[in-house]
Protein backbone atom coordinates (compact mmCIF):
# COMPACT_ATOMS: atom_id res chain seq x y z
CA UNK A 1 0.00 0.00 0.00
CA UNK A 2 0.84 3.34 -0.64
CA UNK A 3 0.10 6.95 0.47
CA UNK A 4 0.82 10.41 -1.37
CA UNK A 5 2.20 12.77 0.72
CA UNK A 6 2.62 16.80 0.22
CA UNK A 7 4.77 19.53 2.18
CA UNK A 8 4.20 22.64 1.94
CA UNK A 9 6.19 25.60 2.16
CA UNK A 10 5.11 29.11 2.24
CA UNK A 11 5.99 32.73 3.82
CA UNK A 12 3.00 33.66 6.54
CA UNK A 13 1.53 37.07 5.27
CA UNK A 14 1.18 37.50 9.53
CA UNK A 15 -2.79 37.62 8.92
CA UNK A 16 -5.07 34.83 9.31
CA UNK A 17 -7.37 35.56 6.65
CA UNK A 18 -4.57 35.51 4.43
CA UNK A 19 -2.76 32.10 5.55
CA UNK A 20 -6.21 30.36 5.47
CA UNK A 21 -6.02 31.62 1.52
CA UNK A 22 -2.51 30.49 1.44
CA UNK A 23 -3.36 27.19 2.80
CA UNK A 24 -6.09 26.67 0.49
CA UNK A 25 -3.80 27.43 -2.45
CA UNK A 26 -1.24 24.80 -1.03
CA UNK A 27 -3.78 22.29 -1.39
CA UNK A 28 -4.73 23.16 -4.92
CA UNK A 29 -1.26 22.62 -5.66
CA UNK A 30 -1.19 19.57 -4.09
CA UNK A 31 -3.61 17.78 -5.28
CA UNK A 32 -3.49 14.08 -5.98
CA UNK A 33 -1.50 13.72 -2.48
CA UNK A 34 -3.80 11.84 0.77
CA UNK A 35 -2.00 13.42 3.20
CA UNK A 36 -0.34 17.68 3.37
CA UNK A 37 1.60 19.03 6.16
CA UNK A 38 2.46 22.63 6.45
CA UNK A 39 4.20 24.20 8.90
CA UNK A 40 4.01 25.26 12.78
CA UNK A 41 2.26 28.33 14.07
CA UNK A 42 1.22 29.40 9.75
CA UNK A 43 -1.69 30.95 11.19
CA UNK A 44 -0.94 34.23 11.59
CA UNK A 45 2.69 33.29 11.49
CA UNK A 46 5.15 32.50 13.94
CA UNK A 47 5.92 34.58 16.41
CA UNK A 48 5.87 35.78 20.35
CA UNK A 49 3.17 36.13 21.79
CA UNK A 50 1.60 34.21 19.14
CA UNK A 51 -2.01 34.87 17.65
CA UNK A 52 -4.37 32.71 18.87
CA UNK A 53 -7.12 30.99 16.39
CA UNK A 54 -10.49 29.79 17.72
CA UNK A 55 -10.90 26.02 17.36
CA UNK A 56 -14.13 26.91 15.38
CA UNK A 57 -13.41 29.68 13.93
CA UNK A 58 -15.81 30.28 10.81
CA UNK A 59 -13.15 31.42 9.05
CA UNK A 60 -11.55 28.26 8.65
CA UNK A 61 -14.24 27.30 6.75
CA UNK A 62 -12.32 27.69 3.05
CA UNK A 63 -9.69 24.90 4.31
CA UNK A 64 -12.56 22.53 5.27
CA UNK A 65 -14.22 23.01 1.66
CA UNK A 66 -10.68 22.47 -0.02
CA UNK A 67 -9.75 19.21 1.99
CA UNK A 68 -13.42 17.81 1.67
CA UNK A 69 -13.24 18.54 -2.35
CA UNK A 70 -10.00 17.01 -2.70
CA UNK A 71 -10.30 14.00 -0.52
CA UNK A 72 -7.18 15.41 1.28
CA UNK A 73 -6.30 15.55 5.13
CA UNK A 74 -4.58 18.97 5.67
CA UNK A 75 -2.41 19.84 8.87
CA UNK A 76 -2.03 23.49 9.60
CA UNK A 77 -0.11 24.92 12.46
CA UNK A 78 -2.02 26.99 14.75
CA UNK A 79 -2.10 29.20 18.64
CA UNK A 80 -5.10 27.31 20.30
CA UNK A 81 -6.74 27.76 23.46
CA UNK A 82 -6.67 25.28 26.02
CA UNK A 83 -8.61 24.40 29.13
CA UNK A 84 -4.91 24.75 30.52
CA UNK A 85 -3.58 27.93 28.30
CA UNK A 86 -2.36 28.31 25.00
CA UNK A 87 -0.77 25.26 22.85
CA UNK A 88 1.05 25.57 19.81
CA UNK A 89 -1.03 23.17 18.03
CA UNK A 90 -2.28 21.15 14.90
CA UNK A 91 -5.35 21.20 13.59
CA UNK A 92 -6.34 18.83 10.89
CA UNK A 93 -9.10 18.73 8.52
CA UNK A 94 -10.56 15.97 6.00
CA UNK A 95 -9.59 12.97 9.01
CA UNK A 96 -12.18 10.72 9.05
CA UNK A 97 -15.47 11.09 7.48
CA UNK A 98 -15.25 14.54 8.69
CA UNK A 99 -13.73 17.61 6.70
CA UNK A 100 -14.33 20.27 9.86
CA UNK A 101 -11.15 21.33 11.35
CA UNK A 102 -9.92 20.02 14.67
CA UNK A 103 -7.03 19.96 17.06
CA UNK A 104 -5.49 16.57 17.08
CA UNK A 105 -1.82 17.56 18.71
CA UNK A 106 -0.11 19.83 20.87
CA UNK A 107 3.47 20.78 20.92
CA UNK A 108 4.98 18.78 24.03
CA UNK A 109 8.08 20.74 24.19
CA UNK A 110 7.92 24.52 23.68
CA UNK A 111 11.18 26.30 23.17
CA UNK A 112 12.86 29.03 24.57
CA UNK A 113 10.29 32.45 24.94
CA UNK A 114 7.61 29.96 23.94
CA UNK A 115 7.40 28.75 27.44
CA UNK A 116 6.35 32.50 28.27
CA UNK A 117 3.49 31.93 26.38
CA UNK A 118 2.30 28.80 26.05
CA UNK A 119 1.74 25.25 27.79
CA UNK A 120 3.21 22.01 26.64
CA UNK A 121 1.20 19.26 25.39
CA UNK A 122 0.39 16.57 27.48
CA UNK A 123 0.12 13.50 24.47
CA UNK A 124 1.85 12.00 21.71
CA UNK A 125 -0.55 11.89 18.90
CA UNK A 126 -0.38 9.10 15.91
CA UNK A 127 -3.35 9.71 13.36
CA UNK A 128 -4.61 6.82 11.19
CA UNK A 129 -4.32 8.51 6.90
CA UNK A 130 -5.44 5.90 4.63
CA UNK A 131 -4.42 3.18 6.91
CA UNK A 132 -1.02 4.69 7.47
CA UNK A 133 0.09 5.83 11.04
CA UNK A 134 1.37 8.89 10.87
CA UNK A 135 3.04 10.58 13.98
CA UNK A 136 2.83 14.22 14.40
CA UNK A 137 5.38 16.55 15.88
CA UNK A 138 6.18 20.45 15.88
CA UNK A 139 9.32 22.00 15.66
CA UNK A 140 11.12 21.33 18.85
CA UNK A 141 9.74 17.70 19.59
CA UNK A 142 11.65 16.90 16.59
CA UNK A 143 15.20 17.59 18.55
CA UNK A 144 14.42 14.79 20.98
CA UNK A 145 14.94 11.28 19.70
CA UNK A 146 12.93 10.00 22.70
CA UNK A 147 9.72 11.64 20.74
CA UNK A 148 9.98 10.13 17.72
CA UNK A 149 11.01 7.00 18.90
CA UNK A 150 7.95 6.59 21.36
CA UNK A 151 5.23 7.07 18.33
CA UNK A 152 7.64 4.26 16.20
CA UNK A 153 7.30 1.56 18.89
CA UNK A 154 3.51 2.54 19.18
CA UNK A 155 3.21 1.95 15.59
CA UNK A 156 3.78 4.97 14.09
CA UNK A 157 5.02 4.74 9.90
CA UNK A 158 5.28 8.28 9.21
CA UNK A 159 6.61 11.10 11.22
CA UNK A 160 4.96 14.34 10.49
CA UNK A 161 6.61 17.22 11.57
CA UNK A 162 5.84 21.15 10.97
CA UNK A 163 8.71 23.59 12.12
CA UNK A 164 10.25 27.00 12.03
CA UNK A 165 13.47 27.15 11.80
CA UNK A 166 15.36 30.25 11.58
CA UNK A 167 17.92 31.03 8.57
CA UNK A 168 21.02 29.63 9.51
CA UNK A 169 20.13 26.58 11.30
CA UNK A 170 19.98 24.32 8.33
CA UNK A 171 22.65 21.90 9.38
CA UNK A 172 20.66 21.01 12.53
CA UNK A 173 17.09 20.90 11.00
CA UNK A 174 18.66 18.63 8.34
CA UNK A 175 20.58 16.05 10.31
CA UNK A 176 17.58 15.62 13.39
CA UNK A 177 15.22 14.43 10.62
CA UNK A 178 16.93 12.36 8.28
CA UNK A 179 18.36 10.85 12.43
CA UNK A 180 14.61 10.87 13.15
CA UNK A 181 13.74 8.27 10.04
CA UNK A 182 16.78 6.56 10.21
CA UNK A 183 16.87 5.72 14.05
CA UNK A 184 13.22 4.33 13.56
CA UNK A 185 13.29 3.22 10.39
CA UNK A 186 10.03 5.60 8.86
CA UNK A 187 9.55 8.03 6.96
CA UNK A 188 9.83 11.68 7.87
CA UNK A 189 7.77 14.51 6.13
CA UNK A 190 8.61 17.63 7.41
CA UNK A 191 7.15 21.32 6.32
CA UNK A 192 9.29 24.18 7.28
CA UNK A 193 8.17 27.50 7.37
CA UNK A 194 9.89 30.22 5.24
CA UNK A 195 10.29 34.47 4.34
CA UNK A 196 9.95 36.79 7.12
CA UNK A 197 7.38 37.28 9.64
CA UNK A 198 7.63 39.37 13.25
CA UNK A 199 11.45 40.22 12.00
CA UNK A 200 12.19 36.80 11.97
CA UNK A 201 13.89 35.33 8.96
CA UNK A 202 13.05 31.43 8.21
CA UNK A 203 14.61 28.97 5.70
CA UNK A 204 12.29 26.11 5.25
CA UNK A 205 13.48 23.24 4.90
CA UNK A 206 10.10 21.32 3.88
CA UNK A 207 11.58 17.70 2.49
CA UNK A 208 10.53 14.33 2.74
CA UNK A 209 12.90 11.35 4.35
CA UNK A 210 12.54 7.94 3.05
CA UNK A 211 13.49 5.33 6.66
CA UNK A 212 17.07 5.49 5.89
CA UNK A 213 17.40 8.94 6.09
CA UNK A 214 17.67 9.48 2.46
CA UNK A 215 15.96 12.63 0.46
CA UNK A 216 13.12 11.98 -1.87
CA UNK A 217 11.64 14.97 -2.16
CA UNK A 218 12.30 18.66 -1.12
CA UNK A 219 10.47 21.89 -1.62
CA UNK A 220 14.12 23.99 -1.95
CA UNK A 221 14.81 27.40 -2.19
CA UNK A 222 11.60 29.49 -1.93
CA UNK A 223 8.06 28.48 -1.37
CA UNK A 224 5.82 25.44 -3.07
CA UNK A 225 4.82 22.06 -2.83
CA UNK A 226 7.07 19.39 -2.90
CA UNK A 227 4.76 15.39 -3.14
CA UNK A 228 6.38 12.08 -2.35
CA UNK A 229 4.84 8.33 -2.88
CA UNK A 230 5.44 6.25 0.44
CA UNK A 231 6.01 2.42 -0.02
CA UNK A 232 4.80 0.24 3.30
CA UNK A 233 7.00 -2.89 1.63
CA UNK A 234 9.86 -0.26 1.52
CA UNK A 235 9.63 0.62 4.82
CA UNK A 236 9.32 -3.22 6.33
CA UNK A 237 12.24 -4.15 3.79
CA UNK A 238 14.11 -1.19 5.67
CA UNK A 239 13.23 -2.58 9.56
CA UNK A 240 13.62 -5.86 8.77
CA UNK A 241 17.81 -4.98 7.03
CA UNK A 242 18.01 -2.02 10.06
CA UNK A 243 16.22 -3.41 12.76
CA UNK A 244 17.03 -0.16 15.64
CA UNK A 245 13.27 -0.59 16.34
CA UNK A 246 12.83 -3.87 17.25
CA UNK A 247 16.09 -4.51 18.81
CA UNK A 248 16.09 -1.56 21.50
CA UNK A 249 16.78 -2.92 24.87
CA UNK A 250 16.06 -0.65 27.82
CA UNK A 251 19.90 0.59 28.90
CA UNK A 252 21.16 -0.40 32.21
CA UNK A 253 22.30 1.60 35.28
CA UNK A 254 25.23 4.09 34.47
CA UNK A 255 28.50 3.13 36.68
CA UNK A 256 30.51 5.81 37.02
CA UNK A 257 34.56 4.35 37.31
Amino acid sequence: MTLAVATGQFASAGDVEADIATVVRAVEQARGADLLVMPELFLGGYRMPPIVVGETDPRLRPIELAAAETGMVVLVGACLDGPDGFTISTLAFGLGDDPAGRRVYDKQNPCDAENDHVVPGAHSVIIDVRGWAVGLSICYDGCFPEHARALALAGAEVYAASIAYVTGSAHRRELYYRSRALENGMYAVVSGLTGSVAGADFDGGSAVYDPEGRLIAEVGPGEGVAVATLDRPLLKATRAQHPMLADLREPGPVVRR
